[in-house]
C-alpha cells in the first residue's frame, strides 16, 4: 500500500496541464510551418521581422558560406599527400617493408633457445613524408646516384641532379612548416569560428523562427476562438509577442557580434603569411640552384660542340 500511495503522490505531482500545453503549442507550430510551406497562409498573416534582423541574417549567411567555400579547399592542408598522387603505391611498398621488419623481430625474439637459425633484430624503416617536394628530392638523389655508379662522380648531369636535389631538401622542410602553420593558425581557428560563434547565431535565428511560428499559430487560434476562450487566446498572443521580441533582440546582438569579429581576417592573414614564407623559400632555393645548373649546362654544351668539331 505504501508503494501505491507513493506512486499516486508522484503522479498527482506531475504538471499534466503544462505538458499538454507544450504539446499543443508544438503541434500548432508544426501545422503553421506546414501551411506556410504549402502556401496556405496569406503573406499579411505572417509576422514581419524587423528589417535590421533580415539584413543581418543575409550577412551572416554570406559569412557562413564564405567559411564553407574556403574550408572546402584549404582542408587539403590537413593531409600532406594532397600534391603527391603516387603516394598510394609507395605506401603499399612501405607497408610490406614494415611487415617484413616486424616478422624479422618477432622471429628473433621467439626463436631464442631453439635449434633454428635466429635472424638479427633490425631497426624499423624510417617514415617518409608523402609530398611532391620530398618525392622530387628523393627521385633526383636516386637518379644522381644511378648515373654516378656508371659515369663516375664528375658526370655533369649527375652533379646537376645532386645540386637540384639539395634545393628540394630545403623546399621540403619549408613545405612541412607551411602545412603545420596553416593547420594551427588558419584551419583550426577558421573551423572554430564556424562551429562556435556562427553556429550560436544560427541557433538564435532558429529560436526566432520557432517563436514567430508560435506567435502566428497563436493568432490563428485567437481568430477562431469562442467567446469563452478569447481572453486566454489573447493572453497567449501577448506572451508570444513578448517572446518573439526578446528572442529577436538576442539574435540581433549575436549576429552583430559575429559580423564584427576580426578573427576571420586575422586567420586569412596567417594563411597568406605561411604561403608567402614557403614560396619565398622555394624561390630562393631554386634561384640559387638554377645558376649552378646553368653553368653545368653551358659547360656540357661547350664540350659537346668541341667534340663535334674534331
Amino acid at each position: 500500500m505504501d508503494g501505491w500511495s507513493k506512486f499516486q503522490s508522484n503522479f498527482s505531482g506531475l504538471n499534466l496541464g503544462q505538458s499538454a500545453n507544450k504539446l499543443a503549442k508544438g503541434f500548432s507550430t508544426s501545422v503553421q510551418a506546414t501551411k506556410e510551406r504549402l502556401g496556405q497562409v496569406a503573406p499579411d498573416e505572417i509576422t514581419e521581422l524587423p528589417q535590421e534582423y533580415k539584413d543581418l541574417e543575409a550577412r551572416v549567411d554570406a559569412l557562413r558560406q564564405t567559411h564553407l567555400i574556403l574550408l572546402k579547399v584549404t582542408k587539403v592542408y590537413e593531409n600532406e599527400t594532397y600534391d603527391y598522387p603516387t603516394q598510394i603505391q609507395e605506401s603499399i611498398t612501405e607497408l610490406g617493408t614494415t611487415i617484413g621488419h616486424e616478422i624479422t623481430n618477432f622471429a628473433a625474439a621467439n626463436l631464442k633457445g631453439t635449434n633454428l637459425p635466429r635472424p638479427a633484430r633490425s631497426s624499423p624503416p624510417a617514415a617518409q613524408h608523402k609530398t611532391l617536394p620530398h618525392a622530387l628530392g628523393r627521385a633526383t638523389t636516386a637518379a644522381a646516384a644511378t648515373l654516378q655508379a656508371t659515369a663516375g662522380p664528375d658526370d655533369k648531369l649527375a652533379t646537376a641532379l645532386h645540386t637540384y636535389s639539395g634545393a628540394w631538401e630545403k623546399i621540403s622542410e619549408g613545405r612541412v612548416e607551411q602545412d603545420a602553420a596553416i593547420r594551427a593558425q588558419f584551419l583550426q581557428p577558421w573551423q572554430a569560428t564556424l562551429s562556435t560563434s556562427i553556429a550560436v547565431a544560427m541557433k538564435a535565428r532558429q529560436a526566432v523562427r520557432m517563436s514567430r511560428l508560435e506567435l502566428d499559430a497563436a493568432k490563428q487560434v485567437l481568430k477562431t476562438s469562442s467567446a469563452t476562450k478569447q481572453e486566454a487566446a489573447r493572453l497567449e498572443v501577448e506572451n508570444a509577442e513578448d517572446d518573439l521580441v526578446q528572442k529577436t533582440e538576442v539574435a540581433i546582438t549575436l549576429m552583430k557580434t559575429v559580423l564584427e569579429n576580426p578573427e576571420p581576417i586575422k586567420n586569412l592573414n596567417e594563411l597568406v603569411k605561411a604561403q608567402l614564407l614557403f614560396y619565398a623559400t622555394a624561390a630562393e632555393a631554386l634561384s640559387t640552384v638554377q645558376g649552378e645548373v646553368e653553368e653545368l649546362s653551358v659547360a656540357a654544351e661547350g664540350e659537346y660542340r668541341k667534340s663535334r668539331d674534331h
